[in-house]
């Protein structure tokens, strides 16, 4: 089986739900999908993030690193979270999706992780 990154992004045109109701009413959605993936055994790993703004990054430069705050890519978009499965083909993984993009009220991105290189 394949492991896929279901990505929940954020933008002016899907924000992060701040108004209690709708917050509450998403962590609920959520929590329920993570109970449904969980049972399928297809569930590797998830988890929400921070805002954008508590980001650091770390860049090397002539072997000293340089840190920055803030998030690397300076656009809209932001990564909010995601979803780490295992499923049999990527059409099982758009379902899931497709699921975790209704719970979470937001576009969720899957990609196919890379193929471990075989071990000599």
């Amino acid at each position: 089986m394949t492991q896929y990154l279901l990505s929940v992004w954020h933008s002016p045109e899907s924000p992060v739900p701040t108004e209690p109701g709708l917050v509450q009413k998403t962590l609920d959605q959520v929590d329920a999908f993570n109970a449904e993936l969980q049972a399928t055994g297809m569930w590797v790993f998830a988890g929400g993030l921070h805002e954008p703004s508590s980001a650091t990054v770390v860049r090397a430069a002539d072997g000293d690193p340089i840190f920055t705050d803030g998030p690397f890519a300076e656009s809209k978009e932001q990564l909010g979270g995601f979803w780490i499965i295992e499923a049999p083909d990527l059409d099982v993984a758009l379902a899931w999706a497709a699921k975790g993009a209704a719970a979470c009220m937001g576009p969720v991105e899957v990609r196919p992780f890379q193929d471990e290189p075989p071990t000599v």
